[in-house]
């Protein structure tokens, strides 16, 4: 399979930075006293002075607060202390969850200046496991899109190409750490917000099972479409973080507790099991049955699949069936829009951006019955997915439906000169997972044939969590000595040149 050899790609970095090394190396380095967490951080910063001002994914710092909590963190080196897994660890923490003191905007105009005071649940669990809270990485307005765009801090460039979408709605964690600028990185997803971004910028993003990663603030408590996660650039580096958040939490009705008792432990992720990858009966899908997954991506997956198929004791064609998947996904969301941004939009629309209004408006538009049918038909197209794991181990399929296009195009409105149904439709090859609420991982496979990262989507059964991240960590160790599939890493030193993106026409907004 030819690859051609893109401007701003490399197949291997460059000299070692401490800010390019794996978080488990990095870890396990600070721990024998050959890395100081200072060290690491001030890396870390340079990084983000020298490759920022072309992306703009780190949108607020606070670097005096970190330099204070790495030099604590040295200190308890030095004194032997009992030290976290993510101990000394700069991490990038999602401009939708909210930081103690450190700006959150949610992407809104209406949170310009909102500065919390307290932490949200996940961002207290990584500062308890010793990570250092370095800044906030860029999102679309409150989550809605997968093109990373805000009016507050414009848009998120790809670092493999600036003028293309970086995705979303994690979509700057996705490039802090492409790019180095940190080990590690919260995200979040409904429709594919941490695997979009995985994808399109060659890391790697995990959704886990609803209620694995405690979410307080989701609006409405019982529903599993929306869930917090880890980023990384590897999946060794991923589990790690993944044990950090995996807990407990009363405010999150969908938790794991039976009587006291936590179902998954958070010790269980730490490591990526062992997973024998000739033992795995595998299905392949290019579309799930229904996704509008574009010819190019399709040839593309088929190509990078025929490498490695053969690893498995069975790898056949096969799809569950997703019938009614757009109707219930798009019922769903505009429920979950309505919980959360009715009252926003109704009283400051002038303030509020298009793909936020669309989906309320969307939303006054469906009756009790559609929300009945909507939820019915995802309980019948979870119990069809159920019977289809009697006979498969997990699911590949493309991440997204397209290579990266223009961050100015603010979503795909045709793929292959078909419309699309919705503002979010390209993504129904992640929003089929969300849907029956089984975990799924975005890995980072080689280059499309645009030059551009192409993510694999591995799907695993019903709590399936630990065993989609083997297989995702057996797939990587195989993939990584064939330039054709191995993680493509962006020319920093192209993007160091770049002109700054805030000089690009309509940075700043929605149009």
């Amino acid at each position: 399979m030819s690859q051609p050899s893109p401007s701003l790609a490399r197949a291997t970095p460059s000299a070692t930075e401490p800010c390019d090394l794996p978080a488990t190396e990095a870890r396990a380095l600070i721990g024998a006293k050959r890395l100081s967490a200072t060290e690491l951080l001030e890396s870390c910063l340079a990084r983000i002075e020298a490759v920022d001002p072309a992306v703009n994914a780190m949108v607020a710092l606070d670097v005096d607060g970190a330099r204070t909590a790495a030099k604590l963190a040295d200190a308890a080196v030095m004194r032997g202390d009992a030290l976290g897994p993510l101990h000394g660890l700069p991490i990038g923490v999602k401009d939708l969850q909210d930081t103690a003191g450190l700006r959150t905007t949610y992407g809104s105009v209406l949170f310009r200046d909102h500065v919390p005071t307290e932490d949200q649940g996940i961002v207290r669990s990584v500062r308890g496991a010793g990570a250092i809270v370095l800044g906030k990485t860029n999102t679309p307005e409150f989550g809605a899109g997968a093109n990373t765009r805000n009016a507050v801090y414009g848009v998120t460039g790809n670092p493999f190409d600036p003028t293309k979408s970086a995705a979303g709605s994690s979509g700057g964690s996705g490039v802090v750490l492409a790019t180095g600028m940190v080990p590690i990185a919260t995200g979040s997803d409904t429709g594919g917000s941490l695997r979009n971004p995985a994808a399109f910028n060659g890391i790697v993003g995990f959704r886990p099972s609803p209620g694995l990663v405690p979410f307080e603030k989701r609006p409405l408590g019982w529903s599993g479409l929306s869930v917090l996660g880890p980023m990384a650039r590897n999946v060794a580096d991923l589990a790690l973080l993944l044990s950090t958040m995996a807990s407990d939490s009363g405010l999150d009705p969908l938790s794991s507790r039976i009587d006291g008792t936590t179902v998954r432990t958070a010790a269980e992720f730490a490591v990526p099991g062992a997973v024998d990858l000739a033992s795995l009966r595998v299905a392949i899908t290019p579309d799930f049955g229904f996704a509008p997954t574009e010819r190019h991506i399709r040839e593309v997956f088929a190509e990078k699949t025929a490498l490695f198929r053969d690893s498995f004791a069975l790898a056949e064609d096969a799809t569950p069936d997703c019938e009614g998947a757009d109707r219930t996904f798009e019922v769903l969301r505009a429920m979950s829009f309505m919980a959360g941004m009715y009252e926003r939009v109704r009283d400051t629309p002038d303030q509020i951006g298009p793909n936020v209004r669309a989906n309320v408006e969307e939303g006054l538009g469906y009756s009790a019955l559609d929300a009945a049918k909507a939820m019915q038909a995802q309980t019948v197209m979870y119990r069809r997915w159920q019977s289809f794991f009697d006979r498969f181990d997990v699911i590949l399929a493309p991440a997204v439906t397209l290579s990266p296009r223009p961050w100015s195009e603010l979503f795909p409105a045709e793929i292959d000169g078909v419309k699309t149904r919705t503002y979010f439709h390209w993504l129904a090859l992640a929003y089929a997972p969300t849907l029956v609420g089984h975990p799924a991982i975005s890995l980072p496979v080689g280059l499309d044939r645009h030059g551009m990262p192409f993510g694999l989507q591995i799907v695993g059964p019903r709590g399936g969590d630990a065993k989609v991240i083997a297989v995702a960590a057996a797939l990587e160790r195989l993939l990584a000595g064939d330039p054709r599939t191995a993680r493509p890493v962006p020319d920093l030193a192209k993007l160091r040149a770049a002109r700054p993106i805030k000089e690009s026409p309509n940075f700043l907004g929605f149009d």
